[in-house]
């Protein structure tokens, strides 16, 4: 499956480890579903969360795991896509160890991966052999991310200790598309709305990856700014969870 960006302007952010509102064909209105968190989540509640959104509305999911073991054969076999976050102003940890440590344990033996701490490697080789290397790196999205709330469990759990400035962001939008050919670039405020600065300084230098923004977003006005500023679409989570009424409000 292939992602047409060009259909994508309003993404939901589903933390598993959060109440799922009853009625979830809301998500009907929005063009991707990304369900990953980091406080509580595991893998059993990643994979209901994946399984009830498929379930109940026809759009993309992707898994966004902050550790690999939220992740497993299973989700794997549920969600679209997995979108695995490197955070430039993060710790090394978040940017490329936990990456190289993933893809040493997808080039083992099988026979070495029985009992693994990656439980996704492990099942997925073990079952069906080396053609599964292949068929896992298919199924993984890098993206280049800037988490810009400080006080945000994101900011927490990536190491991250200082905010970009907007110089410093466009920078990180340049990397992303010229240097490492990430497919998306990701602002991230947590809960805080950070406004176009950023967003119109990462613009300006991506052409062919998707420029997401999340953070804050209540309503349909601050979807627009962020739309207007050059994003490809914006992240909504907190008030999909807190107020569907409201989360209506920021559809673009």
């Amino acid at each position: 499956m292939s992602i047409d960006w060009s259909g994508v302007s309003h993404v939901t952010k589903v933390d598993p480890a959060e109440d799922l509102p009853a009625d979830l064909s809301v998500l009907g209105h929005t063009d991707l579903v990304i369900v990953g968190g980091s406080d509580g989540v595991t893998e059993a509640n990643s994979l209901d969360a994946i399984e009830r959104i498929a379930e109940s509305c026809d759009v993309p999911v992707f898994q966004e795991p902050y550790s690999a073991s939220h992740v497993s054969s299973d989700t794997i076999d549920a969600a679209d896509f997995l979108s695995i976050p490197a955070v430039y102003n993060g710790d090394r940890a978040n940017f490329v160890a936990k990456h190289v440590e993933f893809f040493a344990e997808a080039g083992k033996k099988p026979e070495e991966l029985l009992g693994a701490s990656i439980p996704v490697v492990g099942d997925l080789i073990a079952s069906k052999g080396r053609e599964a290397v292949a068929d896992l790196t298919e199924n993984v999205l890098a993206e280049g991310y800037v988490v810009q709330n400080l006080d945000s469990k994101a900011a927490a759990e990536s190491g991250v200790d200082r905010t970009y400035s907007p110089d410093e962001v466009a920078g990180a939008a340049l990397a992303t598309e010229s240097f490492y050919d990430f497919p998306i670039f990701y602002v991230e405020y947590s809960g805080t709305y950070g406004g176009p600065e950023d967003v119109e300084a990462a613009a300006q230098y991506l052409e062919d990856t998707a420029l997401l923004y999340g953070g804050g977003i209540q309503s349909h006005e601050q979807t627009t700014e962020i739309l207007d500023a050059g994003a490809d679409a914006v992240v909504v989570g907190d008030c999909f969870h807190d107020d569907p009424a409201q989360f209506l409000d920021t559809i673009p």
